[in-house]
């Protein structure tokens, strides 16, 4: 994805740019959707890391605390500073932050660009982008 050349309007050829822009908004659209996808299976792996490494706790109790009925906070302990419960936070932020980048990507290609594209079409329509009616001396300039 190339948000900043996909965000660029060519205005001398606003038929192709609004052939484009319901393909271009879908195309972000997806790309959102398959993000917002990534963040949840990121939100179960920390669920089922944690899951996993609470039962290797409780089994290993004696081994692990030194004591055969661990505390709910030494359990916590165990399981947040593990080093596979730390990786799956830092892949959810991850994924959070490209769900979040995916989404303001979306929006402005989706709102920003169809409502630069509509103003362009009515500046074009008001022959905006017509030259000069009066020659100019260049020179003079």
């Amino acid at each position: 994805m190339n948000y900043e050349q996909d965000i660029i309007i060519d205005e001398s050829a606003l038929d192709i740019e609004w052939i484009d822009q319901a393909s271009l908004a879908l195309k972000y659209g997806r790309h959102w959707a398959v993000c917002r996808q990534e963040l949840q299976q990121a939100e179960e792996n920390i669920k089922l890391v944690r899951a996993e490494l609470v039962k290797e706790a409780f089994a290993d109790a004696e081994e692990i605390f030194g004591n055969p009925k661990p505390t709910a906070p030494a359990i916590e302990s165990y399981y947040r500073t593990h080093h596979k419960h730390i990786q799956a936070k830092k892949d959810w932020v991850e994924a959070q932050f490209e769900s979040n980048v995916a989404e303001i990507a979306y929006k402005e290609i989706s709102y920003a660009r169809k409502s630069a594209l509509e103003n362009l079409v009515k500046l074009h329509g008001q022959q905006y982008f017509a030259g000069p009616s009066v020659p100019r001396n260049i020179e003079e300039e």
